[in-house]
């Protein structure tokens, strides 16, 4: 059986570090044999969360409705100001959409953290406010999250990364959300 990951991250800015880094996580799941949906950047654009306005534009229905079908996720978080983007932050307010379902929130699925930042204060400040948000939803953090400093790795845009290890452990990343959605599926 094929498990679906979803990758979420990225900033306004195409292509951005944190954007990139999320696709080498994805890389590491689509070798571990998951089919992978990305939600990055101009996708993840969306009005502030409302709970009590039941209409959502386009691309929210689209990032419920992937959340809703996965089996694991891989959340990717510029550092901004020491904390998760307020981007990436609404978007996963939209999670709440989802309290009425069968599997609530991102019950029972593995989520990856990443945080990129510029500098390791923010980045790991960042990471542990994602790994915060994933318990809070119900989420299983993986035992690896990863805490990029920006000013010491790079990404480029062909995939690659500038500081292997760091690219090893976002790919690792990646197998263990996937890994872990197999057994549960399994």
């Amino acid at each position: 059986m094929t498990v679906t990951v979803v990758g979420i991250g990225g900033s306004l800015r195409p292509n951005s570090q944190s954007e990139r880094a999320m696709r080498i996580a994805l890389e590491g799941a689509i070798e571990a044999g998951a089919k992978v949906v990305e939600i990055a950047g101009p996708d993840l654009v969306l009005p502030f969360y409302d709970p009590s306005i039941p209409d959502r534009p386009d691309n929210a229905r689209r990032l419920v409705e992937a959340l809703r079908l996965a089996d694991g996720v891989v959340l990717v978080s510029p550092g901004y100001h020491g904390t998760v983007s307020g981007l990436v932050k609404n978007a996963l307010d939209y999670i709440e959409d989802l309290r009425g379902d069968e599997r609530p929130y991102l019950d029972g699925r593995a989520v990856g953290c990443v945080a990129a930042a510029q500098g390791w204060q923010a980045s790991v400040t960042t990471l542990t406010a994602l790994r915060s948000i994933v318990h809070a939803l119900r989420g299983w953090p993986t035992p690896l999250g990863a805490a990029v400093n920006s000013r010491e790795v790079e990404f480029d845009l062909e995939g690659g990364c500038s500081v292997p290890s760091v690219a090893d452990q976002l790919r690792t990343i990646g197998r263990q959300v996937t890994e872990f959605a197999v057994s549960r599926t399994s």
